[in-house]
């Protein structure tokens, strides 16, 4: 009835949590792109089937995933995150409704031991479960599952720990502007001066003032600073794609 997929690369910190989380599904894929630690020996000992698949973006990947799915319904989950019980037993519940073709579940981050309420995380929904077949994927970053059909709406949490440390948030956010300028790059889009330079002060004001992260205390101030810099990395990438052209 349902596939809990999960898309791991060097993710031995996190696998085994995540995938005690998940026992509420029929059947969990962990689809991994190449991992050079434990990730795939954890993953095997918690029961869940191994597949390998070289990873060129997210999307594709989960597109990937999803072709090797076989039941009526998929929910994705990250590595780091964790399903609750009682968002488990709302999601095998939403699986026996036949007027929707997909559900948006919310998701409360935390961060250096602080649940963030506000700023870029604040109030997230993200569309994780749906019918097999009623959409796909789109982006190679911050990714979209689009589908064609009625959405629902869950309303427990998923619970997300990302980034560890400081220095481990900055290494993923090195990473994920790399794709996202290649992304815009080959959309054909350009990075001005302007943008490059005011760019990052507007999203700070965004995030830490707009969408309230001030109300999140130092975590709040420091994810916004840190989201900030990342629109900087994106646009100055995007600018040195262009002039190495």
């Amino acid at each position: 009835m349902l596939t809990g997929i999960v898309l791991t690369y060097n993710e031995e910190k996190n696998i085994a949590r995540c995938l005690e989380n998940l026992k509420f599904c029929d059947t969990v894929l962990v689809v991994d792109g190449g991992s050079t630690d434990k990730t795939v020996s954890l993953a095997k000992k918690a029961g869940a089937t191994i597949l390998n698949h070289e990873f060129v973006d997210f999307s594709s990947q989960r597109n990937w995933a999803i072709s090797q799915a076989k039941t009526p319904w998929i929910l994705f989950v990250d590595a780091d995150e964790i399903v609750s019980v009682k968002l488990g037993e709302e999601i095998v519940s939403a699986t026996k409704k036949i007027e929707y073709k997909g559900f948006l579940i919310p998701r409360t981050d935390y961060m250096w031991g602080k649940k963030l309420t506000h700023g870029d995380v604040g109030g997230v929904r993200l569309l994780r479960l749906a019918r097999r077949g009623a959409g796909a994927w789109h982006g190679a970053v911050h990714e979209q599952w689009l589908i064609d059909g009625n959405v629902g709406i869950l309303k427990h949490y998923i619970h997300h720990y990302p980034h560890p440390t400081l220095v481990e948030f900055l290494q993923e956010i090195n990473y994920y502007s790399t794709l996202r300028a290649q992304e815009l790059y080959t959309a054909g889009q350009h990075a001005s001066f302007f943008q490059i330079v005011f760019y990052p002060l507007i999203k700070f004001k965004y995030l830490y003032f707009l969408k309230l992260g001030l109300l999140d205390g130092t975590v709040g101030f420091v994810h916004a600073m840190t989201m900030a810099f990342y629109s900087f990395l994106v646009r100055g990438k995007l600018w040195l794609l262009w002039r190495s052209r």
